[in-house]
C-alpha cells in the first residue's frame, strides 16, 4: 500500500503493527549490549507516552520539545507526541543552553524532552530564560534539582501499568484525526549564520517525500536495516532513515555516536544508511591508508582492481556499454579485493543514501567501485528535505540526481536553484518576513548555484552566499577546492577563503595519524600536534601537497599561502554546524590573525606561514 494513501505517519506506524507485530522494529545499544523492540512493543510504548502526555495535560496542536542525541527515547516521545496530536520540536544535542532556550521559547513548548543529566544540566542554567516549562522529561534516572524538577520517561509513561482498551480507543481515535495538512514538525535550521529559523513540515511534506524518494531511488525497501547516526534534528536522517525505514516495515538501529559508526557497522550489519560526506571520506581515507602500509605486490594488485573497477562502473552505470570479458575480470578482483573491504562495515550493505553538502567525484566513484554504492541527494529543511536524487539507471558520480516526482526546478539569472513541489515548506514559523523573502509565487530560493544538463541532471556548484569573488573579479566556488584538499592523506579538513582578495589563501586541518606516522618516518622530535604542525619539514609537505594541487586549476583558482592549525574543525569547537558544514564566518573570525598573516606574506609560490604567536 501506497504512503500517500493514509492520513499521517502515526497512521502508518499503527498499521504495521498488524503487517509486522513480532518483527524488530528498533535496535539500540545499552551496556554494550545491542537490544531491541518489536514493532508491537515500540507501539505499546507510543501508546504510553501518549497516555502521559494527555495526562499533563497536553493538548492537539502543542509543541513539544526534543533534547537529544539519537536514541530509542527520541523514536518514542516522537511518535508519542504525534499520537498524542502534538508537533515534535527537535533540538540539537550539541547546542548549547542557551540555544536551546531561544529554540523553546520561539516555538513556546510548555514540555521538553531530554537524553542525559548533561542535557539536563544545560536546561537548567537557562532556567530563568525559559519561564513557561511545565514539565522537564528526561530519558535517564539522576537527582535533578529542587526549583527545576525532572521526570523520567518511564514515569511519565507509567510503564508498568499497561495500556487500557478505553486509552488505547482514545489515542488511536486522535491518530485517525491527524490530518496530511497538520504540522508534523517545526525544525530549527543549524544556520550557518544569522538566528535559526523554525521550519514548518507537515505530515503531507514528509510522506510524499519519503515515498517519492524511495521511489526514485528504485532499491529494494523489504527486509532492509538501516544504522542511524545522523542526527534526528536533521531532517535529512529523520525523513531519509528513521521514517522511511519505519513507514516500510524495516529494521532501524541507532548506532552508539558518530565516533563509534565504523564499529557499530561492523556489529549491526546494516544494509543501508544514511550519511554525509564525511563517512565517505573516512572510509575513502581509511582505505587507502591500509594500502600504504601493504606489501608492493598487494598495492599493485589493488592498484589494478581499482582501474578494472573504474572502467567497470563507468560502463555499467554511466554509458550503459557492453561489458564482456570486463565483467569477468571485475568479478576477479571484487572476491579478491573489494569484498574483503565491505566485510570491515558488515558486509550486507546494498547502498548509501548522500546528503547535507556535496560529495566529491572520486570518493562517490570509488564507493561505487568497492560495490557500496553511494546515491546522492539534495534537498533543504525547506524541502523536506529530498528536491533531487540518484538512483538505479539514474547516476552520475557528480551530480545529484534527477528531480523528484512533482517537483519543478529552474535556474534563476544569476544560476540560483528555485524549487517548486509538494514537499516545500509551509513557511518559517513567525517570521512571515522571511518567508515572502524566501517564497516567491509558489518557488523556493534555495540559496545554492546549480546547474542542469540536457538529461534533467543536477549538478551543486556551492552555496551562493559563498561563492568567492576575488579583488580581480574572478567568481570562485571554494567547495569543488576544499573537496579537493581532503583527498590527500594528511588532511582531515580545509577551508578555502579570498573574497575581495586577490588570491586565495587556505587553512587546513592535519589528518594526525597519516602526520605522525610521517614524522616518525623522517625522525621529526615534536611535544604536542601544535608544535609539528609548525616543524619546517612538514611545513614543507604540506606546501608540496597544495603545489601538486595547483596544477589542476588556472592560476586565479590556486592557493597562493596555507596555514596548518592543530585542532580539526568540530561541532563543540564552534566550526561546524550540527550537520557538519563549515561555518565560514566563525572559522574567518576564529583564524583571523592567521588570514590576516597569509595576506601579509610576500613572495611567490604556496608557503606555510610562520608560527602565530
Amino acid at each position: 500500500m501506497s504512503i500517500m494513501s493514509y492520513q499521517s505517519i502515526p497512521a502508518v506506524l499503527k498499521d504495521n503493527v498488524k503487517k509486522f507485530g513480532k518483527k524488530t522494529a528498533i535496535s539500540y545499544k545499552k551496556k554494550g549490549v545491542f537490544l531491541s523492540l518489536t514493532y508491537e512493543e515500540f507501539y505499546e510504548r507510543i501508546l504510553m507516552l501518549a497516555r502521559g502526555l494527555r495526562k499533563c495535560g497536553m493538548t492537539p496542536g502543542d509543541k513539544v520539545a526534543i533534547f537529544s542525541e539519537n536514541r530509542l527515547g527520541w523514536a518514542i516521545s516522537d511518535f508519542g507526541i504525534q499520537s498524542a496530536g502534538g508537533i515534535t520540536v527537535p533540538i540539537y544535542a550539541t547546542n548549547t543552553g542557551k540555544q536551546a532556550a531561544y529554540v523553546i521559547n520561539h516555538c513556546e513548548a510548555r514540555i521538553v524532552f531530554c537524553s542525559t543529566k548533561g542535557q539536563y544540566e544545560k536546561l537548567y542554567s537557562v532556567k530563568d530564560q525559559i519561564p513557561n516549562v511545565d514539565l522537564v522529561i528526561s530519558y535517564e534516572r539522576f537527582m535533578g534539582h529542587r526549583s527545576f524538577p525532572v521526570f523520567t520517561q518511564s514515569q511519565l509513561s507509567e510503564v508498568e501499568t499497561p495500556i487500557s482498551a478505553e486509552d488505547r480507543q482514545q489515542i488511536e481515535e486522535q491518530i485517525a484525526q491527524i490530518t496530511p495538512d497538520d504540522l508534523i514538525t517545526i525544525i530549527y535550521t543549524s544556520g550557518t549564520t544569522g538566528v535559526p529559523k523554525g521550519v514548518l513540515l507537515t505530515q503531507r511534506n514528509i510522506m510524499i517525500n519519503a515515498e517519492y524518494g524511495s521511489e526514485q531511488l528504485g532499491m529494494p525497501q523489504k527486509d532492509m536495516t538501516t544504522l542511524s547516526f545522523l542526527p534526528l534534528s536533521h531532517v535529512l536522517e529523520r525523513t531519509g532513515g528513521y521514517y522511511v525505514t519505519l513507514m516500510n516495515g524495516n529494521h532501524l538501529a541507532f548506532a552508539e555516536n558518530a565516533a563509534a559508526v565504523m564499529e557499530n557497522m561492523a556489529e549491526v550489519r546494516p544494509t543501508s544508511m544514511v550519511s554525509v560526506p564525511r563517512l565517505f571520506e573516512k572510509i575513502y581515507s581509511r582505505v587507502y591508508e591500509g594500502v600504504s602500509q601493504m606489501p608492493p605486490s598487494r598495492q599493485k594488485i589493488f592498484h589494478r582492481a581499482m582501474e578494472i573497477g573504474r572502467e567497470y562502473v563507468n560502463k555499467k552505470y554511466i554509458t550503459n556499454e557492453p561489458l564482456g570479458l570486463l565483467g569477468l575480470k571485475y568479478k576477479l578482483f571484487d572476491r579478491l579485493v573489494f569484498k574483503k573491504i565491505r566485510a570491515r562495515f558488515g558486509g550486507r550493505l546494498t547502498y548509501f543514501l548522500c546528503g547535507g553538502a556535496p560529495l566529491d567525484k572520486t570518493i562517490c566513484e570509488f564507493m561505487w567501485i568497492i560495490g557500496l554504492p553511494v546515491f546522492n541527494g539534495y534537498g533543504l529543511t525547506e524541502t523536506s528535505p529530498g528536491v533531487a536524487i540518484s538512483g538505479v539507471g539514474k547516476v552520475r558520480f557528480d551530480s545529484v540526481g534527477k528531480a523528484l516526482r512533482e517537483t519543478e526546478l529552474k535556474l534563476a539569472p544569476d544560476g540560483e536553484l528555485l524549487v517548486k513541489g509538494p514537499q516545500v515548506m509551509l513557511g518559517y514559523y513567525k517570521n512571515d518576513e522571511a518567508t515572502l523573502e524566501s517564497l516567491q509565487d509558489g518557488w523556493f530560493k534555495t540559496g545554492d548555484i546549480a546547474r542542469i544538463d540536457e538529461e534533467g541532471f543536477v549538478y551543486i556548484v556551492d552555496r551562493k552566499k559563498e561563492l568567492i569573488v576575488t579583488a580581480g573579479g574572478k567568481n570562485i566556488a571554494p567547495q569543488p577546492i576544499e573537496n579537493e584538499l581532503k583527498l590527500d592523506k594528511y588532511i582531515s579538513s580545509a577551508i578555502v577563503f579570498g573574497d575581495r582578495k586577490p588570491y586565495l589563501v587556505a587553512v587546513i586541518t592535519p589528518n594526525v595519524e597519516t602526520l605522525i606516522d610521517y614524522a616518525r618516518g623522517e625522525n621529526i622530535s615534536y611535544i604536542d600536534i601544535e608544535e609539528l604542525v609548525h616543524n619546517t619539514k612538514i611545513k614543507e609537505l604540506y606546501a608540496s601537497r597544495i603545489k601538486a594541487l595547483n596544477k589542476n586549476y588556472p592560476p586565479y583558482k590556486t592557493i597562493k599561502y596555507f596555514a596548518v592549525v592543530a585542532n580539526d574543525f568540530s561541532i563543540e569547537g564552534g566550526e561546524l554546524t550540527p550537520t557538519l558544514k563549515l561555518k565560514r564566518k566563525v572559522i574567518l573570525e576564529k583564524y583571523k590573525d592567521i588570514i590576516e598573516d597569509l595576506y601579509a606574506t610576500k613572495g611567490n609560490g604556496v608557503i606555510a606561514p610562520k608560527k602565530n604567536n
